[in-house]
């Protein structure tokens, strides 16, 4: 089998409700928090190529990951990774993840790329692009941002602790001398 990682057009759009209820069905089934988006947010951020999509030989979604910008695009957040459960323990996500992350230094040259997680296999991923472990004080401070945790499940916790942290680890790369590393030219396409 082969699965193809490209960036996301508007002929993606017919998988938008498919991947917002496996990001849904994933957090609950895992007890953990997730910022929920509308159809409308994701079906925008696919039409404008703000993500990125595995597909099948057969045209079937096997994963994704978005890209939304804060402050000004000062900062950028590679959100909503998911592999589709039949795809899983394959490699994909951490194919999707490095695809997401080139796009978006292609797109942001001179964003700070940050992401917020409570899952290990993540941290791993984030760690070999060159991300690092920060306080949330140097993520971005858009209430825009934060507006978007009020559907996860810890929303409470992180407003007790005044936005300071919470249950995510809070990842950031702002390394320009590791930028050239990761932009090796990955396959766009393997096989399992």
């Amino acid at each position: 089998m082969t699965i193809t990682i490209v960036q996301s057009n508007a002929q993606h759009l017919i998988f938008c409700e498919a991947i917002i209820a496996e990001m849904e069905h994933s957090a609950q089934i895992r007890g953990t928090g997730i910022a929920k988006r509308s159809a409308a947010y994701l079906s925008k951020k696919i039409v404008d190529g703000n993500s990125i999509i595995a597909l099948t030989e057969e045209n079937e979604w096997a994963g994704f990951c978005y890209i939304e910008t804060w402050s000004h695009e000062k900062f950028v957040a590679n959100s909503g990774l998911i592999v589709a459960p039949k795809y899983r323990k394959l490699g994909l996500a951490r194919k999707i993840k490095k695809a997401i992350f080139n796009l978006s230094r292609e797109k942001y040259p001179n964003a700070k790329i940050f992401g917020l997680t409570t899952g290990l296999a993540v941290m791993k991923i984030n760690s070999e692009l060159g991300y690092e472990p920060v306080t949330y004080s140097e993520l971005t401070q858009d209430e825009n941002f934060w507006k978007g945790c009020k559907s996860c499940v810890n929303y409470e916790i992180l407003l007790s602790k005044d936005k300071k942290n919470c249950l995510c680890t809070a990842m950031l790369f702002d390394q320009p001398e590791i930028k050239k590393q990761n932009e090796s030219n990955e396959k766009s396409s393997f096989s399992i």
